[in-house]
Parts: C-alpha cells; sequence; structure tokens
C-alpha cells in the first residue's frame, strides 16, 4: 500500500495520473506479475481520493491488460513485459529551415483563381442531398455514373475506346502507379530520359527495376526501347515532358509495333496536360489507335481542375481489367464519393468543356506574354502546348543559373534535374508558366535578367 503514492499535481484529471503512476511501476517491474492490488475503497482513503477517481483508474488499466480482475480475489497484476520509460520531449525540435523561393515557375502550379468555387460548391452540396447513399463505402473502381461519363468524354475529345468496365479511377496518378506494378509483376520499366523525375524516385524507392531510354524530336526512340530490356514503356506522346517534342503519327505506330512484338508488352501513355494546345487543335490519344490491347492510358483532373481534386484514372486493357478485379476486386474507393458525382455532373452539364476554354485561354496569354520577355533574351523551345516551356541561354551553366534565379528570389527547376543518362542542352531550364499571373510576366523576368545578366 505504501508504494502506491503518486505525487498528485492539478495538470491532468487524479484517475489519469493515478493510472499513469501505476502504469510506470508495473512496466519498470517495481510491481509484479500476480501482485494483489489493494481494494478500490481502501486505496481510496490511503490517496485521499474519491472512490470514483480510483474506479476510473482501475477500469483503465483492466481493459488495457495491467491488471486483471479475479471473481472474489480483486486486482492482480498481470503479466507484462518489463519496458523502459520512453521519454517524449515536451516541444519537439524545429524543423530544418528553409528558404522560401516563389513557386511561380512550378510545372504543377495551375491558377487557382479561375477554379469554378461556387460551382464546385453547389454540385457537392447537391450530391450528398440528392444522393445520400454516397456517404456510404464505394466501389474501389469508382463509382459507375463517373467512369460512364468518362468514357463519354474521352471518347469525344481525346479519342479513346473504352467501355467504363476499363476505367480505375483513384487519388493521384502516384497511387495508380502503385496499383499498376502489382498488375505487372516481373516489369521493366522504360523511362523517357529526360523525363517525370518524380516516377524514377517511385520505382527507385519500390527497387522496381527501370532503364533510360533518350527522347529524339519525335519522342521515345524506338530503337534505344528495342534493346534496353524493358517491356513496358512510359511515354507522353501529347506533349512530352520536359522537352515538349509531340509524337507524330509514325513514331507512334512504330511504338505500337514494338509492344505487339512480344507477349506482355505494353504502352502506359500518359495524357497529362493534352488539353492544352496553342499552335494546334489536340492530337488525339495513341490509345485510339491500339488495336492490339496494349496501351495504358493514364489521366488526371489535376492540371484543369486542381491538383488538390487529386482525381487521377487509368484505362486498363482487358487482359489487365481482369487481374485488378482479382487483386483489387474488394478495395474501397480512394477519391471521395462526393467528389466523384460533383465531377460528373460538372462533365456531363458541359461545364468542364467551358472551364476548359476558359483556362485555356488564360494560359495561352501567360504563355505570350512569357515568350514575348524570354525571346529577346535566350532561346524559347516546346512553347507550342502544355504548361511549360523550356528556355536556353547558350553558353551558361544550368547549375549557375538555378543559383541565380534563388538568389533572385525563384525557384526554378534545370533540365538536367530531369535527365537520368542523357545529356541535357547546356544553360536550359524548365519553366511553367500557369502559376505566373500575366501582370507580373514584365516584372518577374527583369528581375531574373536583372540577377542572371546577359
Amino acid at each position: 500500500m505504501t508504494a502506491l503514492t503518486p505525487n498528485f499535481n492539478d495538470q491532468s484529471p487524479l484517475y489519469d495520473q493515478l493510472y499513469r503512476y501505476i502504469v510506470s511501476q508495473i512496466r519498470t517491474g517495481q510491481m509484479r506479475e500476480g501482485e494483489k492490488m489493494p481494494s478500490k475503497r481502501r486505496l481510496a482513503q490511503h490517496l485521499g481520493v474519491s472512490l470514483t477517481t480510483v474506479e476510473r483508474s482501475y477500469g483503465i488499466l483492466t481493459a488495457e491488460g495491467y491488471l486483471e480482475s479475479l471473481p472474489r480475489s480483486g486486482y492482480r497484476v498481470a503479466r507484462v513485459l518489463s519496458l523502459p520509460e520512453v521519454q517524449v520531449p515536451a516541444v519537439l525540435p524545429p524543423a530544418e529551415e528553409r528558404e522560401e523561393l516563389d513557386q511561380s515557375f512550378s510545372t504543377s502550379a495551375v491558377d487557382t483563381s479561375v477554379f469554378p468555387y461556387a460551382m464546385w460548391a453547389r454540385l457537392n452540396k447537391e450530391a450528398v442531398y440528392e444522393n445520400p447513399d454516397l456517404l456510404q463505402r464505394g466501389d474501389g473502381q469508382g463509382d459507375w455514373p463517373l467512369r460512364q461519363t468518362l468514357a463519354g468524354f474521352l471518347h469525344q475529345y481525346r479519342g479513346v475506346n473504352c467501355t467504363p468496365e476499363q476505367v480505375v479511377l483513384g487519388a493521384g496518378v502516384e497511387g495508380l502507379m502503385w496499383v499498376l506494378l502489382q498488375l505487372l509483376p516481373g516489369a521493366v520499366f522504360g523511362l523517357e530520359d529526360p523525363g517525370y523525375a518524380s516516377l524514377h524516385r517511385l520505382l527507385d524507392n519500390l527497387n522496381w527495376p527501370h532503364v533510360p531510354v533518350p527522347v529524339d524530336g519525335k519522342g521515345m526512340s524506338v530503337e534505344a526501347l528495342a534493346v534496353s530490356g524493358a517491356n513496358v514503356a512510359y511515354v507522353t506522346p501529347s506533349h512530352q515532358f520536359p522537352l515538349g517534342v509531340t509524337t507524330p503519327m509514325s513514331r507512334r505506330g512504330e511504338l505500337l509495333e514494338w509492344a505487339y512484338g512480344a507477349p506482355g508488352r505494353y504502352l502506359i501513355e500518359d495524357d497529362y496536360d493534352s488539353e492544352f494546345r496553342y499552335a494546334s487543335r489536340p492530337i488525339p490519344a495513341m490509345q485510339g489507335l491500339d488495336r492490339g490491347e496494349r496501351v495504358i492510358y493514364v489521366g488526371t483532373f489535376s492540371r484543369t481542375v486542381a491538383p488538390s481534386i487529386r482525381m487521377a484514372y487509368l484505362i486498363l486493357p482487358p487482359a489487365l481489367l481482369e487481374v485488378y478485379r482479382a487483386k483489387f476486386g474488394h478495395a474501397a474507393a480512394t477519391v471521395s464519393r462526393l467528389e466523384q458525382e460533383a465531377l460528373r455532373r460538372f462533365l456531363a452539364s458541359g461545364a468542364y468543356s467551358r472551364h476548359l476554354r476558359r483556362v485555356g485561354n488564360l494560359y495561352r496569354r501567360r504563355r505570350d506574354a512569357l515568350v514575348s520577355r524570354l525571346e529577346p533574351w535566350g532561346e524559347v523551345r516546346g512553347a507550342e502546348a502544355g504548361l511549360h516551356l523550356l528556355f536556353t541561354l547558350p553558353g551558361r551553366e544550368e547549375k549557375e543559373l538555378v543559383a541565380q534565379a534563388a538568389r533572385a528570389g525563384y525557384r526554378v527547376r534545370g533540365l538536367g534535374e530531369y535527365c537520368l543518362k542523357a545529356r541535357p542542352m547546356p544553360g536550359t531550364l524548365v519553366l511553367g508558366f500557369a502559376g505566373l499571373a500575366e501582370e507580373k510576366v514584365e516584372e518577374t523576368v527583369e528581375r531574373l535578367r536583372g540577377e542572371i545578366g546577359g
């Protein structure tokens, strides 16, 4: 009894202080297995606390397995391994401070000022009021009405041939890529070089085999792909990232021939910003040319609606759809069903098409403003489509340009950051312009030029 004498204070409820004190005694071995505990009434009298305080402490200790309640025998200490107390710092150490740089040139930025706030709020409200069932667990592949609407939209606007059964919705391209890897065990990925650094990091982190495949003026080199050892090629034919080239029909046909050349070969077509073209009409997706069911189509609404919506999708060939259903047929939806229904209504009403035209015109003006300011200074490439361009200052070093841009207050990326084995064009920056306000283009370029010179 005398050992059970905690030093009470005013920082937390008495029952909690008593509970933590007894836990400490048991975990450090000062109270041993089988030791009989005093009755609740005796302990309350000994400590000068209410019976309720002891009852609550004993109740928690019993529920967590520190004490055992035996009929007509009271409470005894249960078997618990002796463990040292974990010292948790009262205040966590501050995170490493990083210099905050302007992200206007980020290739993943969008203009949030044109997001249809009122309409999106109304669509979400209508969805939950008109269909409360959307609050229940949803189909892991995505709700059928959205998959049906999306299949029709993609056929009309991107020339994609698919049924709603082939559509798989997910929370972001990264999550869907993880799913896709489970459908392609043993696959060796051929990655565009230069290409997505995030995809390279994902495969690296998973120790997944992948090889760089060089990109020329027509997209991924089929000759290099054929000798690379890859059996899955990840390509961005509508607007190669980051070079900005468009894969012509001849090269698309060659890529398809490569895929048809051996069992188990696939092309993953990432159509990430195909909606934005400034010199011609959007080019139909390569998936629409596929007659051998070897193209996996990947799309997202991150660039056209908002990155935080986290709505992406796969179009799976029938053979992979069977594997998906076997492995993930009982999974739950990873995307909010309310947002799925809001997006369905956004698409079906024609509001999404109008939104695309609006933001497309906005980004065209920003591109034009940026190009007009950059061309007298250096060389601009890849500005015919998408939301980024390449800017080259001949004779300059990439790292030096990135550092000088940082001194001017801007985070920019060099082309070399996207290269695995490829040799980047010297002095080349990858500049996004969707997040750069048109009225700030002149000021921004002048600040960069003032620091970089030339």
